[in-house]
């Protein structure tokens, strides 16, 4: 597949169910300390259409997926907050990934986030995502910070990267 064959576009409520999927296939994929039903909790809690709902609408956000074949194959979320943005969100389904799809929805946020006059930006991911690391390495970003995030219960430790613009 090539980057032309993939439309970077706005997200849309219509799009809530895919950008689920998405979300519930590659974490199976990608997190395996994991259960499946933490899981499923997780993307039924963060990508629950209320959350989406507010995602899309919130000031100083951008929320895009990308799309073939009229199918969502992967998504990002940032959000912009005085002058630095956040990269809440970003998967690419299993069956899609490394084929520049992460890639050309990167750039896409970095460019509409720009808008809202950010000097940097940080991604935060699960520090057991060594697939996670590797993109965003790829993408000019630096290990900055750790934190922890609760999912299922348990407190999971999270790795801050950030890319100076």
């Amino acid at each position: 597949m090539t980057p032309s064959e993939i439309e970077i576009r706005p997200a849309t409520l219509e799009d809530r169910e895919q950008i689920r999927a998405v979300a519930r296939d590659t974490w199976h994929d990608t997190y395996d300390e994991l259960d499946a039903d933490t899981v499923d909790e997780t993307i039924d809690e963060w990508y629950g259409d209320d959350a989406l709902e507010m995602a899309l609408s919130k000031a100083g956000t951008a929320f895009l997926v990308a799309e073939t074949d009229g199918e969502v194959v992967g998504f990002t979320h940032g959000v912009v907050t005085e002058d630095e943005g956040d990269v809440l969100r970003m998967a690419v389904h299993p069956d899609y990934q490394n084929e520049g799809i992460g890639t050309a929805l990167h750039e896409r946020l970095c460019e509409d986030l720009q808008d809202f006059n950010m000097e940097r930006m940080r991604a935060i991911d699960l520090a057991s995502n060594e697939g996670g690391r590797e993109f965003y390495e790829r993408q000019g970003f630096e290990r900055t910070g750790e934190g922890t995030v609760e999912i299922g219960d348990e407190q999971r430790r999270e790795v801050v990267y950030t890319l100076e613009l």
